[in-house]
């Protein structure tokens, strides 16, 4: 920066806003080192610990500084080292000048500028503040002056409401895309709340930039600009590590050709960029297109007037289609969907979307009485809504019809979630009856292995005991298995079953239902091999099963064909020998009470032969 008219070298003449013509010459310290310096860990380091080390000193003036000027300041921070004057600690002071009318600007910072000396001066004689007013801080960008910025992204930030920490970052990313991209870079500029005067703590940082694609020869300017554009954006991020800022900073690219014909169109988003950004840089083309707008040269063209005009009526016939949309489509699938969900958990296919509210109003509302007929009739509603629009019986849907549908419906999607949860809770407890019917049918099979022929199920827990757990069958565990899935079934009798309840038992009627079918299976499995004879007859094999009274016949066991199946008497002899289906042939096993055989008999013999042929061969 240039000296001063006060103590410091911080400090740059005041020049009014907007009045200067704009230098050709670039600033003092390049542009391209400003990015490095704050990314140089030396030199953070170094600062930091001059801060460290004045700690005490600083908090003391800090404490001073807000006791009587806590509405005016934006922010205070220690700034890099003064060259001639390393032992020196400067600490930039900004001040909120927007609201000051009762003196001048320059009047207002050099009585400021003396009660802060005078206060660093009683607490430490090395602290020298130098006091920035906003309006100053903004006039040095407008005559591109903006080596204060650079110093501002190397300090180190003490106290801020906002305004400090999105300088310093927007300064960090600008010095990064100027280091790579500065032939391209038209002018990068601060905008949005921070340049209005509504900043907080919060307030994202929003830049725009132009890209001059006036001499582009190599690629499209749409390439240019998006490739430029992810490079750029990436480079935010990496500028918000840099810094330690984490305000979300938000980069507009545009290239020069549309940046102009926005303004040509009089787009109002690129008329504020101009009346309230701020230049962080500028190659001579924005500060032009600002102090022409001031001015009133700059005029929306009478097209873009018109243009302008008949977008009202646009918007408002967008208005009333979304309503249509969200009449016809979005309270349809809301309301239609979890109706035809809560039918199918019942156990039903969904229906059509005509018949949807009949079949709630019968299975929900007459026979099982868990809705009203004021629930289904907000499902019709909307039904018959979506229907009328569809064909062209009504063509609008107004606001608050909308309103109230939106409290129906919410109040009719309540209502679904509680039919789910009482459904889900009845099938809960179905479970439990099913666990226990076949919890009981099982163990009735195995008894009957054991030759129990009578299991009443007031006795059937005794008679698991006795003659499955105390013969070693099957382990001890399974007795209590057993009683807490017969209790459970008298909770469910009484409508008192938890869901504990009804986990626990689901699980054990399901370990046990396991244990007894593997323990039936692996029974019949030997029972059956003792009455299994195998017949060669040709290239074939054959197999013959002798149940108590029938005989059953595979005549081929490797390509499955040939099922058979005849009475077998006690003297052997074997009547009604014929074919079956293979779904006969495994269901006359399903019981298959094998035979208590010593001998195979002469008659039997005859009959196998007339099967298999004389030249068959018992495998033994």
């Amino acid at each position: 920066m240039t000296k001063g008219a006060h103590k410091g070298d911080y400090v740059t003449e005041v020049v009014p806003a907007a009045q200067a013509p704009v230098p050709d010459s670039q600033p003092e310290q390049s542009e391209a080192t400003i990015a490095d310096a704050v990314a140089n860990p030396q030199a953070q380091a170094a600062l930091a610990a001059r801060v460290d080390a004045m700690r005490p000193q600083l908090e003391a003036f800090q404490n001073k500084l807000m006791e009587r000027f806590s509405d005016y300041i934006l922010g205070t921070a220690i700034l890099p080292p003064l060259p001639d004057r390393p032992d020196k600690t400067a600490m930039l002071i900004l001040i909120d000048d927007t609201d000051s009318k009762k003196m001048a600007k320059s009047e207002l910072r050099e009585k400021l500028h003396n009660i802060f000396t005078q206060e660093a001066t009683n607490i430490d004689p090395n602290l020298e503040p130098e006091t920035l007013l906003l309006s100053e801080l903004w006039g040095f960008c407008f005559d591109a002056k903006y080596d204060v910025l650079g110093n501002i992204a190397q300090a180190t930030i003490l106290f801020d409401k906002g305004m400090l920490g999105a300088v310093k970052l927007a300064e960090t990313h600008k010095q990064m895309v100027l280091k790579k991209f500065e032939k391209y870079i038209v002018c990068y500029v601060l905008a949005g709340s921070l340049t209005q005067g509504t900043a907080t703590t919060k307030s994202d940082v929003d830049v725009f930039i132009v890209i001059d694609d006036t001499d582009v020869k190599k690629m499209t300017r749409a390439e240019l600009k998006d490739k430029l554009r992810a490079i750029i954006i990436d480079m935010g991020y990496h500028a918000g590590e840099l810094t330690g800022i984490t305000n979300k900073i938000n980069i507009q690219v545009y290239i020069l050709t549309d940046f102009w014909e926005n303004i040509k169109e009089a787009n109002p988003v690129i008329f504020t960029f101009l009346r309230d950004g701020v230049p962080f840089y500028d190659r001579g083309v924005f500060m032009p297109w600002k102090q022409l707008l001031e001015m009133g040269k700059i005029k929306p063209s009478p097209e873009a007037i018109d243009a302008f005009m008949s977008q009202g009526d646009q918007w408002l016939k967008r208005v009333s289609l979304k309503l249509k949309e969200i009449g016809m489509e979005d309270f349809f699938w809301a309301t239609l969907t979890p109706s035809q969900a809560a039918l199918m958990l019942y156990g039903l296919p969904p229906p059509t979307p005509k018949e949807t509210p009949n079949v709630m109003r019968d299975i929900f509302v007459k026979k099982e009485k868990l809705l009203t007929d004021k629930d289904v009739d907000t499902l019709a509603k909307v039904i018959q809504l979506r229907k009328d629009l569809e064909h062209g019986d009504r063509t609008s849907v107004t606001g608050a019809e909308i309103d109230a549908l939106t409290i129906e419906s919410e109040a009719y999607l309540k209502r679904l979630q509680e039919l789910f949860e009482a459904i889900n809770a009845r099938k809960e407890a179905e479970n439990v009856l099913h666990a226990y019917e076949s919890t009981v049918t099982a163990i009735r099979d195995a008894l009957r292995l054991v030759n129990v022929k009578e299991s009443p199920e007031a006795k059937l827990g005794e008679l698991f005991d006795k003659h499955l757990v105390h013969s070693g069958l099957v382990a001890e565990k399974y007795s209590r298995y057993v009683q807490d899935i017969v209790n459970a079934k008298k909770l469910y009798d009484k409508k008192k079953l938890t869901k504990t309840d009804i986990a626990e038992t689901t699980k054990q009627a399901r370990e046990l239902f396991k244990v007894l079918i593997e323990h039936v299976q692996r029974s019949r499995t030997r029972e059956l091999e003792r009455v299994r004879m195998r017949i060669r007859h040709g290239e074939k094999i054959g197999e013959v099963l002798f149940l108590r009274q029938h005989l059953l016949v595979v005549r081929d066991v490797q390509a499955q064909e040939g099922f058979m199946l005849g009475a077998y008497e006690s003297s052997g002899a074997v009547t009604n020998l014929h074919d079956v289906t293979p779904e006969e042939f495994e269901q006359a096993l399903i019981e298959p009470q094998p035979a208590e055989l010593v001998g195979v008999q002469a008659e039997t013999l005859t009959a196998l032969r007339a099967v298999f042929g004389a030249e068959m061969e018992i495998l033994l």
